[in-house]
C-alpha cells in the first residue's frame, strides 16, 4: 500500500507542468511572450497586444502546427507541420519549454529548429492554459 501511494505521488511530481492550469496566471505569465508574440482576432481585435517575431496566437489550440498565412517559419517547424500535427494544449506547453528538443523527438530530425531561441522554465502548463481558454481559442473544442 505504502509503495503504490509513494509511486501515485511520484507520477504526479513528475508530471507536474500537466496538472497546473491556471488560466488567469497564464494570462499573466503570457506578458512574457508578448515580446514575440500577439494574440489579435480576425476582425483586428487585439486580445494582447505583442510583437510580430512569432506568429500570432489567436486560436492557437486546434490549429495546425505553422499555418499562419505570411509567417515565414523555420525549416524545423515546417517539417513538423508536414506530418499534419495540430497544436494541443499539451503539446504548446511541451514546446515552451525546449522547442528545439520537442522538434527533434516529434520529426525524428535532430536539425529541426524552430527559430524560438528563449525557453519557458516554468508556468508552460498555465500559459498553454490561457491559450485554450475561449477568449483565445475560440475554435478549440476542449
Amino acid at each position: 500500500m505504502k509503495l503504490s501511494l509513494i509511486a501515485t505521488i511520484t507520477a504526479i511530481a513528475l508530471a507536474g507542468p500537466a496538472f497546473a492550469q491556471d488560466v488567469a496566471k497564464g494570462e499573466k505569465e503570457f506578458k512574457k511572450c508578448k515580446a514575440c508574440h500577439s494574440i489579435t482576432a480576425p476582425d483586428g481585435t487585439a486580445i494582447f497586444k505583442g510583437g510580430k517575431v512569432g506568429p500570432n496566437l489567436y486560436n492557437v489550440v486546434g490549429r495546425p502546427v505553422a499555418s499562419v498565412e505570411g509567417f515565414k517559419y523555420k525549416d524545423g517547424i515546417k517539417e513538423l507541420a508536414a506530418t499534419g500535427a495540430v497544436w494541443t494544449e499539451a503539446d504548446i506547453a511541451e514546446y515552451m519549454t525546449d522547442p528545439s528538443t520537442y522538434l527533434e523527438e516529434k520529426t525524428g530530425d535532430p536539425k529541426a529548429k524552430s527559430g524560438m531561441t528563449w525557453k519557458q522554465k516554468k508556468d508552460q502548463a498555465d500559459i498553454a492554459a490561457y491559450l485554450a481558454s475561449p477568449e483565445v481559442s475560440p475554435g478549440n473544442a476542449s
